[in-house]
């Protein structure tokens, strides 16, 4: 039997919203992170789609935010669509047709986010990380709210040692919250793997044509 699907004003809660926790991590933060506002409508939209209250991380996101940009845009948490951010968490994966996988985050280099649910027998519910540099899903070990406290406050630094170039910050301040960079070599490469990412070449293209050329290699 499904279960009944609640409406938005069963998963509103004015009073205890994660939001407010989430605003704390941006003031904690030492690094450039940006709310993107949110239009009430299609907040609504995403709660109800999503069937999450805005108690939890996730709905919050999902409700008050058009998404959330950080370390200048080098990592994109959606939410309800921005100008900046024009994926929603709804509509991006409408368009990736994932089963069992929910993308609720990617970075510049092509990589994604995604909550398991089900794909994976193990790790239900925890963040998964699709790599571009392996083109494989790797277990995070956490769940989303750990994932976007990291993300806002914890070591990326080490995460993404490896991918930072001399001028990305003024590289990722250029490109759209919908593309992504193209990188030559590939970096599943043998040749990329020879190479820093000073030597590689970077186009921003469409997100989607990134997450398709991966998928499709895989």
């Amino acid at each position: 039997m499904e279960a009944e699907t609640k409406s938005f004003e069963e998963l509103y809660c004015e009073k205890d919203s994660a939001i407010e926790e989430i605003k704390k991590w941006q003031s904690a933060s030492d690094r450039k992170i940006t709310l993107l506002p949110s239009e009430q409508e299609k907040g609504e939209k995403q709660l109800v789609d999503l069937q999450v209250t805005t108690r939890s991380t996730l709905g919050a996101v999902a409700f008050e935010t058009g998404g959330i940009l950080i370390h200048q845009g080098w990592l994109r948490i959606l939410g309800s669509g921005h100008p900046n951010l024009p994926r929603s968490i709804t509509s991006w994966n409408q368009q990736c047709a994932m089963n069992q996988m929910l993308l609720v985050a990617d970075d510049v280099i092509g990589g994604f986010f995604a909550i398991n649910g089900g794909m994976f027998p193990d790790s239900v519910g925890g963040i998964w990380y699709f790599a571009p540099d392996s083109l494989a899903w790797e277990d995070l070990e956490i769940g989303y709210t750990d994932f976007l406290h990291w993300a806002m406050t914890g070591d990326i630094h080490t995460f993404y040692a490896t991918f930072f170039w001399k001028d990305w910050e003024m590289d990722v301040s250029k490109l759209k919250g919908d593309e992504m960079f193209a990188i030559y070599p590939f970096l599943w490469s043998k040749e990329a793997r020879e190479l820093t990412m000073e030597g590689c070449s970077k186009k921003p293209v469409p997100a989607w044509e990134i997450w398709e050329m991966n998928q499709k290699v895989v």
